[in-house]
Protein backbone atom coordinates (compact mmCIF):
# COMPACT_ATOMS: atom_id res chain seq x y z
CA UNK A 1 0.00 0.00 0.00
CA UNK A 2 1.32 3.27 -0.94
CA UNK A 3 0.33 7.09 0.01
CA UNK A 4 0.96 10.11 -1.39
CA UNK A 5 0.53 13.07 1.04
CA UNK A 6 -0.14 16.92 -0.09
CA UNK A 7 0.88 17.94 3.50
CA UNK A 8 2.75 16.60 6.37
CA UNK A 9 0.42 14.34 8.76
CA UNK A 10 1.54 12.05 11.55
CA UNK A 11 1.01 8.28 11.08
CA UNK A 12 -1.47 8.25 13.99
CA UNK A 13 -3.77 9.86 16.23
CA UNK A 14 -1.81 12.35 18.57
CA UNK A 15 -4.43 12.91 20.97
CA UNK A 16 -5.42 9.29 22.14
CA UNK A 17 -8.64 10.97 23.95
CA UNK A 18 -10.29 12.36 21.07
CA UNK A 19 -10.36 8.22 19.36
CA UNK A 20 -13.18 5.89 20.05
CA UNK A 21 -12.44 2.77 19.78
CA UNK A 22 -13.51 -1.05 21.28
CA UNK A 23 -10.32 -3.07 20.12
CA UNK A 24 -12.28 -4.59 17.03
CA UNK A 25 -14.48 -1.02 16.32
CA UNK A 26 -12.66 1.89 15.55
CA UNK A 27 -14.02 5.59 15.00
CA UNK A 28 -12.05 8.59 13.73
CA UNK A 29 -12.39 11.77 11.77
CA UNK A 30 -9.22 13.19 9.36
CA UNK A 31 -9.49 16.80 10.26
CA UNK A 32 -10.41 15.77 14.28
CA UNK A 33 -7.79 12.87 14.85
CA UNK A 34 -5.45 14.05 12.36
CA UNK A 35 -5.11 10.19 10.52
CA UNK A 36 -5.93 9.14 7.64
CA UNK A 37 -8.06 5.70 6.85
CA UNK A 38 -5.14 4.63 4.24
CA UNK A 39 -3.05 3.92 7.29
CA UNK A 40 -4.90 0.88 8.30
CA UNK A 41 -5.84 -0.55 4.72
CA UNK A 42 -5.27 -4.59 5.15
CA UNK A 43 -5.98 -4.24 9.15
CA UNK A 44 -9.18 -3.36 9.02
CA UNK A 45 -12.49 -3.14 6.82
CA UNK A 46 -12.52 0.49 6.42
CA UNK A 47 -15.86 2.27 5.89
CA UNK A 48 -15.37 6.34 4.74
CA UNK A 49 -18.05 8.98 4.82
CA UNK A 50 -16.85 12.08 3.21
CA UNK A 51 -17.96 15.40 4.05
CA UNK A 52 -15.62 17.95 2.13
CA UNK A 53 -12.21 17.99 0.34
CA UNK A 54 -11.32 14.77 -2.29
CA UNK A 55 -8.91 11.99 -2.03
CA UNK A 56 -8.11 8.96 -4.65
CA UNK A 57 -7.10 5.90 -4.85
CA UNK A 58 -6.48 2.85 -7.27
CA UNK A 59 -7.76 -0.44 -6.48
CA UNK A 60 -7.25 -3.52 -8.87
CA UNK A 61 -5.70 -1.71 -11.24
CA UNK A 62 -8.49 0.98 -11.36
CA UNK A 63 -8.51 4.85 -10.08
CA UNK A 64 -11.15 5.96 -8.15
CA UNK A 65 -12.01 9.63 -6.78
CA UNK A 66 -13.68 10.11 -3.50
CA UNK A 67 -15.58 13.55 -3.08
CA UNK A 68 -18.05 15.06 -1.02
CA UNK A 69 -21.13 13.02 -0.16
CA UNK A 70 -19.35 10.01 -1.03
CA UNK A 71 -19.16 6.40 1.09
CA UNK A 72 -16.60 4.33 0.38
CA UNK A 73 -15.59 0.80 2.02
CA UNK A 74 -12.31 -0.47 1.72
CA UNK A 75 -12.91 -4.31 2.45
CA UNK A 76 -9.56 -5.89 4.39
CA UNK A 77 -8.62 -7.65 1.34
CA UNK A 78 -8.94 -4.68 -1.03
CA UNK A 79 -5.52 -3.89 -2.40
CA UNK A 80 -5.66 -0.26 -2.38
CA UNK A 81 -2.56 1.69 -3.02
CA UNK A 82 -1.43 5.41 -4.44
CA UNK A 83 -4.00 7.09 -1.90
CA UNK A 84 -4.15 11.43 -2.59
CA UNK A 85 -5.46 13.43 0.14
CA UNK A 86 -6.81 17.00 -0.87
CA UNK A 87 -5.46 19.29 1.96
CA UNK A 88 -9.43 19.84 3.03
CA UNK A 89 -10.25 16.32 2.92
CA UNK A 90 -12.75 15.54 5.53
CA UNK A 91 -14.74 12.26 6.60
CA UNK A 92 -15.05 10.08 9.48
CA UNK A 93 -14.11 6.68 8.95
CA UNK A 94 -15.14 3.60 10.95
CA UNK A 95 -12.75 0.55 10.60
CA UNK A 96 -14.03 -2.89 12.05
CA UNK A 97 -12.09 -6.31 12.47
CA UNK A 98 -12.97 -9.42 10.47
CA UNK A 99 -14.09 -11.35 13.21
CA UNK A 100 -15.97 -8.96 14.52
CA UNK A 101 -18.13 -8.38 11.25
CA UNK A 102 -18.20 -12.33 10.90
CA UNK A 103 -19.60 -12.30 14.71
CA UNK A 104 -22.10 -9.15 13.62
CA UNK A 105 -23.17 -10.29 10.26
CA UNK A 106 -27.11 -10.22 10.36
CA UNK A 107 -27.73 -11.78 6.76
CA UNK A 108 -25.27 -13.90 4.48
CA UNK A 109 -27.63 -13.69 1.35
CA UNK A 110 -27.64 -9.67 1.31
CA UNK A 111 -23.67 -9.62 2.81
CA UNK A 112 -22.66 -11.84 -0.06
CA UNK A 113 -24.59 -9.30 -2.63
CA UNK A 114 -22.87 -6.49 -1.09
CA UNK A 115 -19.58 -7.46 -1.13
CA UNK A 116 -19.58 -8.18 -4.87
CA UNK A 117 -21.50 -4.85 -5.69
CA UNK A 118 -18.47 -3.13 -3.74
CA UNK A 119 -15.70 -4.94 -5.61
CA UNK A 120 -16.79 -3.24 -8.62
CA UNK A 121 -18.77 0.14 -7.36
CA UNK A 122 -15.78 0.93 -4.32
CA UNK A 123 -17.33 4.75 -4.22
CA UNK A 124 -20.89 5.30 -4.33
CA UNK A 125 -22.32 8.89 -4.27
CA UNK A 126 -25.47 9.46 -1.21
CA UNK A 127 -28.34 11.30 -1.75
CA UNK A 128 -29.25 13.37 1.39
CA UNK A 129 -31.20 11.13 3.34
CA UNK A 130 -28.87 8.26 2.67
CA UNK A 131 -26.12 11.03 3.44
CA UNK A 132 -28.65 11.67 7.00
CA UNK A 133 -29.26 8.26 7.71
CA UNK A 134 -25.03 7.04 7.72
CA UNK A 135 -24.39 9.89 9.69
CA UNK A 136 -26.55 8.63 12.51
CA UNK A 137 -25.73 5.29 12.38
CA UNK A 138 -22.24 7.21 12.88
CA UNK A 139 -23.16 9.00 15.47
CA UNK A 140 -24.85 5.90 17.56
CA UNK A 141 -21.42 4.55 16.81
CA UNK A 142 -19.86 7.01 18.29
CA UNK A 143 -21.84 7.76 21.69
CA UNK A 144 -21.37 3.97 22.35
CA UNK A 145 -17.72 4.00 21.57
CA UNK A 146 -17.15 7.54 24.24
CA UNK A 147 -18.69 5.56 27.31
CA UNK A 148 -17.61 2.61 28.80
CA UNK A 149 -19.92 1.88 31.45
CA UNK A 150 -22.68 -0.02 30.37
CA UNK A 151 -22.17 -3.77 30.77
CA UNK A 152 -23.51 -4.34 27.46
CA UNK A 153 -21.71 -2.05 25.48
CA UNK A 154 -20.14 -4.81 23.26
CA UNK A 155 -23.68 -6.43 22.89
CA UNK A 156 -24.71 -2.75 21.73
CA UNK A 157 -21.88 -2.06 19.48
CA UNK A 158 -22.95 -5.64 18.05
CA UNK A 159 -26.12 -4.86 17.15
CA UNK A 160 -25.15 -1.22 16.03
CA UNK A 161 -23.21 -2.62 13.35
CA UNK A 162 -25.80 -5.37 12.31
CA UNK A 163 -28.30 -2.01 12.15
CA UNK A 164 -25.18 -0.14 9.95
CA UNK A 165 -25.02 -3.49 7.48
CA UNK A 166 -28.65 -3.23 7.46
CA UNK A 167 -29.16 0.32 6.45
CA UNK A 168 -25.34 0.15 3.83
CA UNK A 169 -27.42 -2.95 2.23
CA UNK A 170 -30.96 -0.80 1.73
CA UNK A 171 -28.94 2.08 0.15
CA UNK A 172 -27.14 -0.45 -2.09
CA UNK A 173 -30.00 -2.32 -3.25
CA UNK A 174 -31.54 -0.48 -6.12
CA UNK A 175 -28.36 -0.43 -7.72
CA UNK A 176 -27.70 -4.27 -6.97
CA UNK A 177 -31.37 -5.35 -7.94
CA UNK A 178 -30.42 -3.36 -11.31
CA UNK A 179 -27.65 -5.31 -11.85
CA UNK A 180 -29.31 -8.55 -11.36
CA UNK A 181 -31.61 -7.80 -13.82
CA UNK A 182 -28.98 -7.62 -16.58
CA UNK A 183 -27.69 -10.87 -15.18
CA UNK A 184 -26.75 -13.44 -17.74
CA UNK A 185 -26.19 -17.28 -17.45
CA UNK A 186 -22.93 -17.03 -15.90
CA UNK A 187 -24.24 -15.39 -13.01
CA UNK A 188 -26.95 -17.34 -12.70
CA UNK A 189 -25.06 -20.14 -12.09
CA UNK A 190 -23.06 -18.24 -9.76
CA UNK A 191 -26.16 -17.07 -7.62
CA UNK A 192 -27.07 -20.81 -7.68
CA UNK A 193 -23.81 -21.75 -6.34
CA UNK A 194 -23.75 -18.96 -3.31
CA UNK A 195 -27.48 -20.66 -2.68
CA UNK A 196 -26.20 -24.61 -2.60
CA UNK A 197 -23.69 -23.35 -0.44
CA UNK A 198 -25.71 -21.83 2.30
CA UNK A 199 -27.74 -25.23 2.33
CA UNK A 200 -25.39 -27.51 2.71
CA UNK A 201 -22.13 -26.08 4.17
CA UNK A 202 -22.51 -27.72 6.94
CA UNK A 203 -22.68 -31.24 5.01
CA UNK A 204 -20.11 -30.62 2.23
CA UNK A 205 -16.93 -27.84 1.65
CA UNK A 206 -15.46 -30.03 -1.64
CA UNK A 207 -15.80 -28.04 -4.60
CA UNK A 208 -16.07 -31.34 -7.18
CA UNK A 209 -19.69 -31.80 -4.86
CA UNK A 210 -20.96 -28.60 -5.88
CA UNK A 211 -20.10 -28.76 -9.45
CA UNK A 212 -21.54 -31.98 -9.82
CA UNK A 213 -24.83 -30.50 -8.27
CA UNK A 214 -24.72 -27.93 -10.75
CA UNK A 215 -23.88 -30.65 -13.52
CA UNK A 216 -20.65 -28.46 -14.80
CA UNK A 217 -16.87 -29.43 -14.85
CA UNK A 218 -15.05 -28.07 -11.22
CA UNK A 219 -13.51 -25.59 -14.01
CA UNK A 220 -16.12 -24.40 -15.21
CA UNK A 221 -17.59 -23.65 -11.95
CA UNK A 222 -14.09 -21.93 -10.49
CA UNK A 223 -14.00 -20.20 -13.47
CA UNK A 224 -17.55 -18.47 -13.60
CA UNK A 225 -17.04 -17.45 -9.59
CA UNK A 226 -13.57 -16.33 -9.47
CA UNK A 227 -15.09 -13.88 -12.67
CA UNK A 228 -17.93 -13.32 -10.87
CA UNK A 229 -16.79 -11.91 -7.32
CA UNK A 230 -12.78 -12.07 -7.81
CA UNK A 231 -12.79 -14.65 -5.57
CA UNK A 232 -12.12 -18.60 -5.61
CA UNK A 233 -14.94 -21.25 -5.42
CA UNK A 234 -13.21 -22.24 -1.90
CA UNK A 235 -13.14 -18.26 -0.20
CA UNK A 236 -17.14 -18.51 -0.79
CA UNK A 237 -17.43 -22.30 0.92
CA UNK A 238 -14.97 -21.60 3.32
CA UNK A 239 -16.53 -18.08 4.80
CA UNK A 240 -19.82 -19.56 4.96
CA UNK A 241 -18.70 -22.31 7.23
CA UNK A 242 -17.46 -20.06 9.63
CA UNK A 243 -20.24 -18.27 9.49
CA UNK A 244 -21.78 -21.26 10.71
CA UNK A 245 -18.95 -22.03 12.84
CA UNK A 246 -18.62 -18.38 14.70
CA UNK A 247 -22.46 -19.21 15.55
CA UNK A 248 -21.77 -21.98 16.96
CA UNK A 249 -18.66 -20.87 19.03
CA UNK A 250 -20.56 -18.20 20.56
CA UNK A 251 -23.06 -20.97 21.96
CA UNK A 252 -21.32 -21.82 25.09
CA UNK A 253 -23.34 -24.98 25.40
CA UNK A 254 -22.23 -26.08 22.31
CA UNK A 255 -19.35 -28.29 22.77
CA UNK A 256 -15.85 -28.29 20.33
CA UNK A 257 -16.79 -31.66 19.38
CA UNK A 258 -20.22 -31.35 19.13
CA UNK A 259 -19.20 -28.25 16.10
CA UNK A 260 -16.62 -30.32 14.55
CA UNK A 261 -19.43 -33.26 13.98
CA UNK A 262 -21.62 -30.71 13.26
CA UNK A 263 -19.91 -29.37 10.69
CA UNK A 264 -18.64 -32.74 9.49
CA UNK A 265 -14.94 -32.64 10.04
CA UNK A 266 -12.71 -35.47 9.37
CA UNK A 267 -11.30 -34.90 13.11
CA UNK A 268 -11.37 -32.87 16.08
CA UNK A 269 -8.25 -31.46 15.09
CA UNK A 270 -8.80 -30.89 11.31
CA UNK A 271 -11.80 -28.64 12.65
CA UNK A 272 -9.04 -26.77 14.52
CA UNK A 273 -6.60 -26.08 12.11
CA UNK A 274 -9.47 -25.23 9.70
CA UNK A 275 -10.54 -22.66 12.28
CA UNK A 276 -7.04 -21.21 13.18
CA UNK A 277 -6.31 -20.93 9.33
CA UNK A 278 -9.33 -18.36 8.90
CA UNK A 279 -9.65 -16.71 12.47
CA UNK A 280 -5.74 -16.61 13.48
CA UNK A 281 -6.88 -18.53 16.35
CA UNK A 282 -7.85 -21.91 17.72
CA UNK A 283 -11.64 -22.46 18.57
CA UNK A 284 -10.76 -22.48 22.20
CA UNK A 285 -8.89 -19.42 22.18
CA UNK A 286 -11.49 -17.60 20.21
CA UNK A 287 -14.32 -18.96 22.37
CA UNK A 288 -12.12 -17.81 25.62
CA UNK A 289 -11.48 -14.10 23.63
CA UNK A 290 -15.15 -14.05 23.70
CA UNK A 291 -15.52 -14.94 27.16
CA UNK A 292 -13.21 -12.21 28.58
CA UNK A 293 -14.80 -9.77 26.41
CA UNK A 294 -17.98 -10.25 27.33
CA UNK A 295 -17.22 -10.66 31.08
CA UNK A 296 -15.21 -7.23 31.05
CA UNK A 297 -17.28 -4.87 32.78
Amino acid sequence: MTENRLYDMPMFPKDETANFHEGDILLFNTCADNCFPSKYVGRYHIHILCYSGKAQFTMSERNFLIKENDFVPWTIDSEITDVLYSPDFNADFLLVSHNFLIENNPQTAWATKGYIYIKSNPVFSLEQTDLKLLQADFSRFREQLCGNTHIFRREILGRQMQIFLFDLWNIYANEINRQEQLSNISANLFSCFLDLVRQRVTENREVGSYANLLCVTPKYLSEVVRKGSGKSVSYWINGYAMQEIVTMLKNSDITLSEISDRMNFYSQSHFSRFVKKMLGVSPSEYRSELDKKHNKI
